[in-house]
């Protein structure tokens, strides 16, 4: 992908032009200081929510509390829902979001990092999310920041991998 971060607005403007919001939990505001760092991030930037527990991913995005809880918050279904959320709260055209773990967690079988990503887009002035896509990124012997830093620029290059074939 020949995209680079710095192509991200000129994407987003368009035509048509489209809006972002990101949710995220394991990268803890990473992708959103990331796209914070473009000039004129504003003209397409409405915001972002970082949301780490259970009852935050429900009140606030929309996250179904049965799913979540069987999945202990991290799953390609709750990242999905948390995209979907992000969008309705900020109503953009756009929404990312992360979720997984950042280090092993013994206590729910985890022995290595991953995350789920998701990307949830709809037409403007639409209500309905007409694409939803979604991945795991597998972090074997990764540190946290690590972890949440691979992440943050996976997902950030997914977007423009999908603005490019959208455009």
């Amino acid at each position: 992908m020949s995209a680079s971060l710095a192509d991200l607005k000129r994407l987003m403007l368009g035509p048509p032009r489209w809006t972002l919001a990101a949710a995220e939990s394991l990268t803890c505001g990473r992708v959103q200081a990331r796209v914070g760092e473009l000039s004129g991030a504003s003209t397409f930037f409405l915001g972002g929510i970082t949301a780490y527990g259970l009852e935050q991913k429900v009140r606030n995005l929309g996250v179904d509390r049965g799913e979540a809880e069987r999945a202990n918050c991290v799953s390609a279904l709750v990242a999905e829902q948390m995209a979907c959320g992000v969008g309705r709260l900020f109503d953009s055209d756009l929404g990312i979001a992360t979720t997984g773990y950042a280090e092993p967690a013994p206590g729910h079988d985890v022995a290595e990092p991953f995350a789920w990503w998701a990307l949830a887009h709809r037409a403007p002035g639409g209500k309905e999310f007409l694409a939803v896509k979604s991945g795991r990124i597998e972090c074997p012997g990764a540190t946290r920041i690590e972890v949440q830093t691979r992440v943050a620029d996976i997902v950030l290059q997914q977007l423009l991998e999908y603005l490019a074939q959208a455009r």
